[in-house]
């Protein structure tokens, strides 16, 4: 983190750009600024820098504040990314939208080393403050991951708080800063080949036996001769004897009404 520490392109107007950075977002120009201690702490030199207009812009690699009207003592703000905490934006029922965070002061930052944290409130007047932390935590989360790779690798090593900026030695090339798309079936991916359920148990067709004859039947002639003769596997003991008996009484219940 520095202020006054931002090299100006007097020409074409705003920064200078360091090496592999890209601009991510630009604020209106009527954006507010804020650089103060804790009100909690605030020690014993409090710390207090503000503007009511400028444009704050982020890269993927830091933060910078040009203030509309520049003064001896204010002309310039820049804080590397991985150097901001606890982000937030809040939302007033009267007035502009603010994001704040905690800055992390780096040694010959111009911050006084009897701070060990900072706070920074930028208010949106004309708007942009959600667009500004969305892009923010999203590049944010793709340097720290860069950040770790190349600690995991030895490129840069863990820092104090007032170290140096602990992307030294990242490839920015690499840090990939667009949205990821979003996931859309082509149609050209094979599916792995189902497995085919399981044939049905073949089951021996059911033999049924013919019933017997009824009596109308065996009266008019018209029961099969298979039917007359066939009697059951398991039919009981005097099977045929009591159908024969049946069929004759019913016989003669039907005569003795006809007469």
């Amino acid at each position: 983190m520095s202020i006054n520490w931002v090299m100006l392109d007097e020409q074409k107007g705003g920064f200078v750009h360091l090496v592999g950075e890209k601009l991510i977002y630009a604020s209106p120009a009527r954006t507010g600024f804020a650089l103060t201690t804790p009100r909690t702490y605030p020690g014993n030199d409090p710390l207090s820098i503000q503007s009511s207009a400028g444009m704050v812009s982020l890269t993927n690699q830091r933060i910078v504040y040009l203030p509309a009207t520049s003064t001896p003592q204010f002309m310039s703000f820049s804080c590397p990314l991985t150097n901001l905490h606890d982000s937030r934006v809040s939302a007033p029922m009267f007035g502009p939208n603010v994001w704040q965070a905690v800055v992390q002061p780096v040694a010959g930052g111009g911050i006084s080393p009897n701070h060990s944290h900072v706070e920074i409130k930028l208010t949106f007047k004309e708007g942009g403050a959600f667009d500004f932390h969305t892009n923010f935590e999203r590049i944010k989360e793709r340097l720290h991951q860069a950040v770790e790779a190349a600690r995991a690798s030895g490129i840069t090593g863990s820092t104090s708080s007032r170290g140096a900026c602990p992307i030294a030695g990242v490839n920015m090339d690499a840090v990939h800063l667009d949205e990821l798309p979003t996931y859309q079936d082509s149609g050209l991916d094979a599916l792995a080949p189902q497995p085919a359920p399981p044939a049905p148990p073949v089951r021996a067709p059911v033999q049924r036996e013919d019933p017997a004859p009824s009596f109308q039947e065996v009266v008019e002639g018209r029961a099969p001769a298979q039917r007359q003769n066939t009697i059951p596997a398991d039919a009981p003991p005097g099977y045929e004897e009591t159908q024969q008996q049946s069929i004759e009484q019913e016989l003669e219940a039907r005569l003795a009404k006809a007469s």
